[in-house]
């Protein structure tokens, strides 16, 4: 039986990427880096000077990928409350995809993540 090899690919894109949550613009870029990850949809990294940080507070949550390195979470502070764990990044992320470095994702399970035509 043939076994699927995992794969993590990282590269620079130039699609306009907003991210809300609610009715508040979180992040807008066009300098996000996409990252391929075998088995998962595309994520959308977007540079920290891309994202309202004023939004979002950091909390406990850590995960560790062996992949990608350990992700530290962030919440969303809005005017309904408190949203937990709504993004992530890799402060230190592994040499293989240290494109993500100073960079967030966000869940689309709790934000609406648009990739707009130019």
């Amino acid at each position: 039986m043939p076994t699927t090899r995992h794969t993590v690919t990282v590269e620079h894109g130039d699609q306009r990427v907003r991210v809300t949550i609610g009715d508040r613009v979180v992040a807008d870029t066009r300098r996000p880096v996409l990252l391929h990850e075998t088995g998962l949809p595309v994520r959308y990294y977007v540079p920290r000077d891309d994202v309202d940080m004023t939004l979002l507070e950091p909390t406990p949550t850590h995960t560790t990928c062996p992949y990608k390195g350990t992700a530290s979470y962030w919440s969303f502070h809005g005017e309904n409350g408190p949203l937990a764990d709504v993004a992530w990044e890799y402060p230190d992320p592994l040499p293989a995809v240290a494109l993500i470095r100073d960079h967030l994702s966000f869940y689309d399970s709790h934000a609406d993540i648009q990739v707009l035509p130019d």
